[in-house]
């Protein structure tokens, strides 16, 4: 909640603490960093049409450039 209101966010965040819908979005997966193998979050974004159907999937996205990205997709 503090983060939510700290960026004056105006939806509702989910927290996923055992992963289940991450699971279901194929956005847990094995990653690797300095040599080691570990499960974790694949930064991703799902464009959510009116009809609540996933319209755009983006996969392993850039925090610094996605913003662009996802503003492009967005119906005019």
């Amino acid at each position: 909640m503090k983060f939510k209101e700290k960026y004056g966010l105006p939806f509702t965040l989910l927290a996923d603490p055992e992963h289940e819908v991450a699971e279901q979005y194929g956005t847990w997966v094995e990653r690797k960093n300095y040599g080691k193998t570990y499960m974790g979050v694949e930064r991703s974004t799902f464009l959510i049409d009116s009809e609540g159907r996933v319209a755009k999937v983006m996969r392993r996205v850039k925090p610094d450039t996605h913003a662009e990205q996802v503003l492009e997709a967005l119906p005019g």
